[in-house]
């Protein structure tokens, strides 16, 4: 019972919000008030507390949180230690730029060889896939970023991606060969969402060169984004990867952008602590090849 009661704690501390929890968990709130209601009587202190509308953790709650986080990580390695290690979830979190364009192959050939493991892709920011990684709340991380490290993660890096100045074929920059930070001088540019790596290296390198441009459109969704350079309202700066298919069918041009900050990787991350299951393994090898052979 006090597994129930740590996961339905874990959920609330995730969400700041009974209401959010239950419909997360499929509880009534009246059985989410109950079971915190119980943590706490068996720990002897207050977990959680209001603030307006959302419930923050207590001092106590903190410190709990990391024992149900480790818990709850020791409970899921003995699961899949009893169901044979090919069993299970396996909890994937990635940029939108690699969730569409790179994983899928990787997917499919994974689900041939572990049938039964079912995949969770969970969307987010660098930041966002860094965290999660380190608390355990994902098993896998797979980020664009200049080269990463951290004392608390293993990082692969898988492959270079090139970033590409994308623009309409009738734009002046589409006849270069290459386009300079020089280059944006003045420009009309369409941004990714705050948060993101490349959109952040961009900034930082147009500041530091004091180059001049107008903020177009902001966009969470490549989509929008592709779609709004097509119609000539600006240009952007992408993955070369993300606009392949619209470079194939000449509805944009993609330029070579060139700058010394400009090199960012593909990179997987796991937590040093994390224990890797046949069916963990079997998608770090596929991924990372012999750098995560089980021999």
């Amino acid at each position: 019972m006090e597994m129930t009661y740590l996961r339905t704690f874990r959920e609330v501390a995730k969400w700041g919000s009974f209401t959010r929890a239950a419909e997360t968990l499929g509880y009534a709130q009246s059985s989410i008030t109950a079971q915190i209601q119980k943590l706490e009587e068996s720990y002897g202190a207050v977990l959680l507390e209001r603030f307006g509308r959302s419930m923050k953790l207590t001092m106590a709650g903190e410190a709990l949180l990391q024992y149900a986080n480790e818990i709850n990580r020791l409970h899921e390695e003995s699961k899949e230690v009893v169901s044979q290690q090919s069993k299970g979830t396996l909890t994937i979190g990635t940029i939108e730029t690699l969730a569409a364009f790179y994983l899928p192959p990787y997917l499919q050939a994974y689900r041939r060889d572990f049938p039964d493991v079912n995949i969770v892709i969970q969307p987010g920011n660098e930041p966002f896939i860094i965290e999660s990684v380190k608390e355990g709340a994902l098993d896998i991380g797979i980020i664009l970023d200049p080269p990463f490290t951290d004392p608390e993660l293993e990082s692969l890096i898988l492959r270079e991606e090139p970033l590409v100045i994308i623009a309409s074929p009738d734009h002046k920059l589409a006849g270069q060969s290459e386009v300079h930070v020089e280059d944006l001088q003045n420009e009309s540019l369409i941004l990714t969402e705050d948060g993101c790596t490349y959109r952040a290296m961009l900034l930082k390198v147009l500041k530091g060169n004091q180059v001049s441009y107008k903020l177009s459109y902001e966009f969470g969704n490549l989509e929008a984004i592709k779609q709004c350079v097509t119609y000539g309202l600006g240009i952007a700066l992408l993955p070369r990867i993300a606009v392949a298919e619209e470079i194939r069918k000449g509805q944009i041009v993609a330029i070579p952008f060139v700058d010394p900050a400009c090199k960012f990787y593909t990179q997987l991350i796991i937590a040093k602590k994390k224990w890797k299951s046949k069916a963990y393994l079997g998608f770090l090898e596929l991924l990372g090849g012999a750098n995560y052979r089980n021999d």
